[in-house]
């Protein structure tokens, strides 16, 4: 039986739309596996830390932060204890309930 142009045309649309999302799908999952076997790029750079810092008898650190060379610790207190990144020694404080 001979089918309208129309139908023909539809029927090849449509194979043609089915195989660029199967090639489209294909391409997709190949990415993603690709993504996640690959090696993760290097993040910033961890501060270097002391093994250990003592705090004042009876502080309890509340927050820590990192600068170049030195780490903060703000205590349960009001004070901000400055040490060494390296050595862990006291470098200075500085009291917050003055």
């Amino acid at each position: 039986m001979n089918e309208p142009a129309n139908l023909r045309f539809l029927r090849r649309l449509v194979t043609a739309l089915t195989g660029t999302m199967i090639v489209g799908l294909i391409i997709l999952i190949a990415l993603i596996v690709i993504r996640f076997w690959s090696t993760p790029p290097a993040g910033p750079a961890l501060p270097v830390l002391p093994e250990a810092i003592s705090l004042p008898e009876g502080a309890t650190a509340q927050a820590v932060t990192f600068g170049a060379g030195w780490v903060a610790v703000v205590t349960d207190d009001q004070q901000i204890l400055v040490y060494d990144a390296t050595s862990g020694a006291l470098r200075g404080s500085l009291d917050l309930t003055e």
